[in-house]
C-alpha cells in the first residue's frame, strides 16, 4: 500500500496552514518527468483547488499515473514544477508532506497479516505525538464507515477480496485527514455499487473542502462526479475544463481512437458517454 510510518526524531513539521475553496493545493508548471530514459509527461500544467473533484482521464500510457505521482512529490521532475500547498514539493520535508497529502496508489498489498482497522489506523501516523493524535479512533471509525469496510474491522486485510482491499486503502486514506487526496483508479476493482460510492465520497470531500485528485478509466464516473477534467494523451494535457464542456464525441473520439458518442441523459441532461459498437 505504500504506507509510510513516519518517525518523529526531530524537530516536528509545522501543522497546515487554513484551506479556502478555491485555494490552489496542488499544481504542475511545464512539467516534464523521465521515467526509465522515456519522457512521460511533457510540459504539463494541471491544478487542483480546494472545493474540487479533478478527474484525470485518458487512455493507457497517456501518462495519468505518473501526473498523480508528481503532484504527490513521490516522482521527480525533469522540468519544469510541481507545488504543493504553494511550495516546491521537493522544498518540503517526508513529514510535512504527509501532513498535507494523502496518496492511494494502485495496488494494495500489504506483507504482514494486518487486520483491517490496524491498515485504516496506519492513516493517522502523521499525527502521532501532535494534538490531532486525539482524534484518531474517531478518524478511523469515520473513515470505515464512509468504505463501508467497519463489518470487517477484524478480519485479516490479506484474506479480503480485491474491491474489498480498494475500500479499506482508501479508508486508510481518509483517515490520514490531509486537504489534497490524490487517488489513483479507486474504483478499478469495485463493483457497481462501491463505484458510485467512491465517488460520493470523493464529492463529499470536497464539498468539505477538499481537493479531490483522481486518475479514472470510466468517463461516465468522470463526467457525473468531477467538477473538472483533465484529459491527457500521449504524455499530455489535451483539454481542461467541466465534462460537459470538453467531452466532446470528437475529442473523445480521437484521443481514445475508438469512436465515441456523448449525449445528455434523457431524464437528467447529465452527460453520458458511450462506445460507438456495430458498422
Amino acid at each position: 500500500m505504500g504506507v509510510k510510518l513516519l518517525g518523529l526524531i526531530g524537530t516536528r513539521p509545522a501543522p497546515p496552514g487554513p484551506v479556502h475553496p478555491g485555494d490552489v493545493l496542488a499544481e504542475t508548471e511545464a512539467l516534464h518527468v523521465r521515467l526509465g530514459g522515456r519522457e512521460v509527461l511533457s510540459g504539463v500544467d494541471v491544478t487542483a483547488r480546494a472545493g474540487e473533484v479533478l478527474a484525470l482521464v485518458g487512455p493507457n500510457g497517456a501518462g495519468k499515473s505518473t501526473l498523480l505521482g508528481a503532484l504527490a512529490a513521490d516522482l521527480p521532475a525533469a522540468a519544469g514544477v510541481v507545488r504543493v500547498h504553494g511550495r516546491p514539493a521537493s522544498d518540503w520535508s517526508a513529514q510535512e508532506l504527509a501532513l498535507r497529502r494523502a496518496v492511494l496508489p494502485q495496488s494494495a498489498a500489504l506483507s504482514f497479516r494486518f487486520a483491517v482497522e490496524e491498515v485504516v489506523r496506519m492513516g493517522r501516523a502523521p499525527w502521532a505525538g501532535r494534538p490531532e493524535e486525539g482524534e484518531d479512533d474517531a478518524a478511523v471509525t469515520a473513515a470505515m464507515a464512509a468504505t463501508e469496510v467497519t463489518d470487517f474491522a477484524g478480519r485479516s486485510f490479506s484474506a479480503l477480496s480485491g474491491g474489498e482491499r480498494a475500500r479499506v486503502a482508501l479508508a486508510r486514506v481518509l483517515a490520514q485527514r490531509t486537504r489534497l487526496l490524490l487517488l489513483d483508479e479507486p474504483t478499478a476493482a469495485l463493483d457497481l455499487r462501491h463505484q458510485e460510492l467512491v465517488l460520493r465520497v470523493c464529492r463529499a470531500r470536497a464539498h468539505a473542502g477538499d481537493a479531490v485528485v483522481v486518475v479514472l478509466h470510466d468517463l461516465g464516473l468522470a463526467a457525473a462526479y468531477a467538477h473538472r477534467v483533465v484529459i491527457l494523451r500521449a504524455g499530455r494535457a489535451v483539454a481542461d475544463g467541466r465534462p460537459a464542456e470538453i467531452f466532446t464525441d470528437r475529442l473523445l473520439s480521437d484521443v481514445y481512437q475508438q469512436p465515441v458518442e456523448v449525449f445528455p441523459h434523457p431524464r437528467t441532461g447529465e452527460v453520458l458517454v458511450a462506445p460507438v459498437r456495430g458498422s
